[in-house]
């Protein structure tokens, strides 16, 4: 298992080198917004079986508190959504009980601008992109996301999703199992996760094991819009 986690880190680190929600500044809901979006797709069309469990619609998030409304649909960019449903067959291929289950998708940017005035200035600041320079979430073109039994039960992947710490760095991985706070069973759910995703050719972020990328910073300024 070392050998197999030492191989999809590198790979992966090569590419890496008060209560209620705040309404959007448009009069449209935060819905129609993502859905008259250029390029945006309802992934769950695209994806067969994906499962979908907006962290941010709900209080189970670092904000403690939803920022979603009523949005329940996965928009991603329709390259990031094909891309996701190959992640998709291969997870089914490899382990025919399991399924993809997404946690965030498409973000606007008021959304990251309130994320990051809770963190702004603090020791968690390194886990949210500023959003002067945006997140890839803001163009649709990242993912966040689970393993799951083809029931919905989620997988034990070491930390809960949002987790600020060393637990969830990828790139400390190694480390953590050596030292007992990964156990096997959860290094190998994580391996499986980030194995179809580079399969795919998604790129990982090095310090969330749920965070990956359909594109480069670069790549996806040129070639698609930002949320407002």
């Amino acid at each position: 298992m070392k050998a197999r986690l030492a191989t999809l880190v590198c790979a992966g680190l090569v590419l890496l080198a008060a209560p209620g929600a705040p309404a959007p500044r448009s009069r449209q809901s935060i819905e129609e917004v993502m859905a008259s979006h250029p390029g945006l797709v309802d992934a769950a069309t695209v994806v067969a079986e994906l499962q979908v469990d907006l962290r941010y619609a709900t209080g189970d998030n670092f904000l403690g508190r939803p920022i979603y409304g009523s949005l329940r649909t996965c928009y991603l960019q329709e390259d990031a959504a094909r891309m996701l449903a190959h992640a998709q067959a291969a997870l089914v291929q490899a382990h025919a009980g399991w399924r993809l289950r997404v946690l965030d998708c498409a973000r606007p940017l008021w959304v990251q601008r309130e994320m990051w005035k809770l963190v702004a200035g603090t020791p968690q600041q390194g886990y949210v992109a500023d959003p002067e320079k945006r997140s890839i979430h803001n163009f649709g073109c990242a993912v966040d996301l689970t393993l799951a039994s083809a029931d919905g039960t989620p997988l034990d992947m070491g930390t809960k999703f949002d987790f600020f710490g060393h637990l969830a760095h990828p790139a400390r991985e190694i480390e953590l199992f050596e030292r007992g706070r990964l156990s096997a069973e959860q290094l190998a759910n994580r391996l499986a996760l980030r194995e179809v995703m580079l399969r795919a050719g998604f790129r990982p972020l090095a310090h969330e094991w749920w965070h990956f990328d359909c594109a480069s910073q670069k790549e996806t300024r040129r070639r698609y819009r930002e949320i407002p």
